[in-house]
């Protein structure tokens, strides 16, 4: 469940847990694996997205967050788009490609979460305050919640980002 928390770490890490939910769909031969490809697509993309414009330079800001890991996150982001263009690219979901590139998928961005959360989020949560936490929530939700509309997971968005 979702938190009612506005504070950006914690909307992040919703959407990390929510990607958690839509892997194990994809794994699963009983879900509409095709379709949580589609919303797992699209939640990654305006996510990435909206770190990069709205998380991350604000982050930046403050000595006691480590910007290597934050233009690190960055680096694992165009990994994590990567491996999912190649999935998209798979023309029979739950064929041997398709479950191949999944893995590949799945530990490319859950290597990058939970580094995300062990340096980069910590870093937000001891050294940011919880209004200025909240500030940046407002501004990643807005930036998101624009992008999801935009249908980002798309393969022909996801190849121009993955070629930009």
């Amino acid at each position: 469940m979702p938190s009612t928390s506005k504070d950006v770490v914690e909307l992040i890490l919703d959407d990390h847990r929510r990607m958690e939910e839509l892997f194990r769909e994809m794994r699963s031969v009983e879900a509409d694996r095709a379709a949580a490809l589609s919303e797992f697509a699209d939640l990654l993309i305006a996510h990435a997205l909206a770190e990069e414009a709205e998380v991350y330079p604000a982050l930046k800001r403050y000595r006691n967050i480590d910007n290597d890991e934050i233009e690190h996150g960055e680096e694992e982001h165009e990994e994590g788009n990567e491996a999912l263009l190649a999935l998209l690219e798979v023309d029979e979901v739950g064929s041997d490609a398709w479950d191949e590139k999944l893995e590949k998928l799945v530990e490319a961005v859950t290597h990058h979460t939970d580094e995300e959360e062990r340096t980069i989020l910590n870093g937000a949560r001891e050294n940011v305050a919880a209004d200025r936490r909240e500030e940046l929530g407002a501004a990643f939700l807005k930036e998101r919640t624009a992008r999801l509309k935009t249908g980002p997971g798309d393969i022909d968005n996801v190849r121009s980002i993955v070629k930009g």
